[in-house]
């Protein structure tokens, strides 16, 4: 049976995770969130563009806005 995208994130919950969104913006930090709509919860995030790098802390973000998820250390070596 396959997996949807919420269980593959609650594999990498408590873990640092990168992600892409759609306005090319770049974040990084440990995944302690997740809901039914996929939104998330991140803390000790960074984020990076073509511009600048700044840290944000803890970042609520909504799940539509989510290319790519990277999970380096995920369950499986599984790229959610």
């Amino acid at each position: 049976m396959v997996d949807g995208p919420g269980q593959l994130l609650e594999r990498v919950v408590q873990q640092r995770v990168t992600l892409l969104l759609k306005d090319s913006r770049q974040l990084s930090g440990k995944l302690v969130g997740i809901d039914e709509h996929l939104n998330l919860v991140l803390d000790d995030t960074d984020e990076t563009t073509a511009e600048l790098s700044r840290h944000l802390g803890r970042v609520v973000l909504r799940g539509s806005n989510v290319v790519t998820l990277h999970a380096p250390h995920g369950a499986s070596g599984k790229t959610a």
